[in-house]
């Protein structure tokens, strides 16, 4: 048995058996999620929450000053930028903050494939949520929410972080990289969705990670999966030509693109870029 198929057996095995090591969802995020679900909190005393964590106040300043939230006064303090963004967002986007958190590792080569996935992951996110924010000012009654694709798109792709933490356990494998990307290919959606599990999500965020690269899954309307799919087109996740263009000319349809060739556009760039300064 090759060495990429015997950690593919034991990946396998182990979700059976419930005893694959999932990551935790940062303490903060926790705190952020139960305070957020709390009828009685207030900006002040979510505020007082998120201070507690820096990197976490410094990505909520980000956010509520980035383009992607279209205001031109700045804001300069934690309290100020949860007053913009919102309680109703700020659950999902303090949770979507935090998990760079998990992209951590002590091995050097476990390291730099969380750094790389990570960085993959925002640019993914970072195409999702300008077209999103595009979307809604397009369609102001629609049921998507910019906050819950802006967590979804952040854990896309969570399922590498436990596939790589097994790796680890078998340093011989990382002789042939390959099995890494072979073993996320086919895992791990399935095991990204038993950490959404894990973490307490709604089974939407579970149906979104199970199924975002399940291209058998085809929403006939606008829906957060064609929002992470076109991120995964323009940075080159989904590599087949024919594929691509069949996944665009529907996202034409539903007017999710104004046309097949908008993400090559000056407009859209400025957009990703706003987008991607929330994360920089």
């Amino acid at each position: 048995m090759s060495t990429e198929n015997a950690l593919y057996t034991i990946l396998v095995e182990k979700i059976k058996q419930d005893a694959l090591v999932l990551p935790t969802l940062p303490e903060i995020a926790l705190k952020v999620r139960e305070a957020a679900d709390d009828p009685e909190i207030n900006l002040n005393q979510m505020s007082d929450i998120i201070a507690q964590d820096p990197a976490l106040s410094l990505g909520m300043l980000k956010v509520a000053n980035s383009a992607v939230m279209g205001r031109s006064v700045k804001v300069e303090t934690v309290n100020q930028a949860v007053t913009r963004i919102g309680l109703r967002q700020i659950k999902s986007i303090a949770t979507a903050m935090a998990i760079e958190q998990v992209f951590v590792s002590e091995n050097d080569i476990v390291a730099m494939y969380l750094k790389k996935s990570w960085e993959k992951t925002v640019d993914v996110a970072s195409v999702a949520i300008a077209l999103m924010t595009f979307f809604t000012k397009e369609h102001k009654h629609t049921s998507l929410t910019l906050d819950t694709l802006t967590l979804a798109a952040l854990i896309h792709n969570i399922g590498v972080l436990p596939i790589l933490t097994e790796a680890e356990k078998h340093q011989d494998v990382f002789a042939n990289p390959t099995f890494l990307q072979q073993a996320i290919i086919k895992l791990g959606s399935k095991v990204g969705a038993e950490v959404t599990k894990a973490w307490g999500f709604s089974e939407e965020f579970t149906v979104l990670v199970e199924s975002w690269s399940d291209l058998t899954i085809l929403p006939s309307e606008a829906h957060y999966l064609d929002f992470i799919r076109a991120g995964a087109i323009y940075h080159g996740v989904f590599k087949n030509p024919s594929t691509q263009e069949a996944l665009l000319r529907s996202f034409v349809a539903k007017d999710i693109l104004p046309d097949e060739n908008f993400m090559d556009s000056d407009e859209f760039k400025e957009m990703y870029e706003g987008a991607r300064s929330m994360f920089s």
